[in-house]
């Protein structure tokens, strides 16, 4: 899995798998983009106008559970 931030574009972009071609992609809420494969599976989400949305795009924590 991978997180990234653009600040030029103030996107947040989300990706679980890699490698894998998108099939389709679909605006579920605005400003929301979900991107999946050919059997529709979630493959990345983007959140746009990210700053706005996300208490601090620029700050990621990651934890697992045990």
């Amino acid at each position: 899995m991978k997180v990234a931030y653009d600040p030029k574009t103030d996107s947040l972009s989300v990706i679980l798998r890699e490698g894998v071609p998108v099939a389709e992609s679909d605006e579920d809420k605005p400003g929301v983009i979900l991107d999946y494969d050919e059997s529709g599976n979630l493959l990345s989400l983007e959140v746009l106008d990210a700053s706005k949305r996300v208490t601090d795009a620029r700050k990621i924590e990651y934890e697992t559970s045990t």
